[in-house]
């Protein structure tokens, strides 16, 4: 992951954060955080499935969980980021930005 463990501490203290696991067992399979005002804006991002796990679909499902989580907050935007997960975010229903020159990163 490549941060301390203070600063994913840190992260983890300001999201909303969401945990998978086995069933019947206290074995985690899955992890990601939501940056979020509960209101407007949803992040999805630090999203791990165990490479063990990889490939059954826990990655969808963990995905379609925390969407349906935010619903009835009412955010207007959930936008996740990846480098390779592209085709799990697709099954539940991301596209890819309509704009993307209107956004911008620093750093």
């Amino acid at each position: 992951m490549g941060r301390s463990r203070e600063l994913q501490d840190r992260a983890v203290a300001g999201s909303l954060n969401f945990g998978l696991y086995e069933a019947g067992s206290r074995r985690q399979a899955g992890y990601a955080r939501v940056v979020t005002d509960h209101a407007t804006f949803a992040w999805l991002c630090d999203v791990y499935i165990c490479r063990d796990d990889r490939g059954k679909g826990l990655g969808t499902a963990l995905v379609e969980a925390v969407a349906d989580h935010l619903a009835p907050c009412g955010p207007s935007r959930l936008t996740p980021a990846t480098k390779d997960a592209h085709g799990v975010y697709e099954k539940v229903g991301f596209r890819p930005l309509a704009s993307p020159e209107q956004w911008m990163t620093s750093g």
